[in-house]
């Protein structure tokens, strides 16, 4: 089971969740689920998703190494100015992974784990608005 979080990266709430089954790539699993950003919204992703400037054009992701080469100094410091912009979406994962049922392997009902993160995302989100 794979989910995919979409998050705001002011408030650290998260807005969209998309799910899969089984073993499926991340770009794949963005594209079926027919998620859209608005073009004035800055996409910031890993490098699995290698292709979405096709679907979205301000989106961001990390420079890839040449094979037999190395990064210039300018794509490393892209690339860790956008690994400090991306550790907030990661901070929300890990919030996320506290609760034992998204940490370790899904047992339950696969029909039923959708609706389980969106309630644990829902109570992320309460209590970030109680907080701040």
């Amino acid at each position: 089971m794979k989910a995919q979080l979409v998050v705001d990266q002011a408030s650290g709430k998260v807005i969209c969740t998309a799910y899969g089954t089984g073993r499926i790539h991340d770009f794949r699993l963005l594209k079926n689920t027919q998620i859209r950003f608005h073009n004035s919204q800055l996409c910031l992703a890993d490098k699995g998703y290698q292709g979405i400037a096709r679907l979205h054009a301000s989106s961001c992701i990390p420079a890839k190494k040449p094979r037999g080469e190395v990064l210039s100094t300018c794509e490393r410091q892209h690339n860790r100015h956008l690994a400090s912009l991306r550790i907030f979406g990661e901070h929300i994962h890990r919030r996320l992974k506290i609760f034992r049922i998204l940490k370790e392997q899904y047992r339950n009902r696969r029909r039923r784990f959708g609706l389980r993160c969106n309630l644990i995302a829902g109570l992320l989100n309460y209590e970030l608005a109680l907080f701040s």
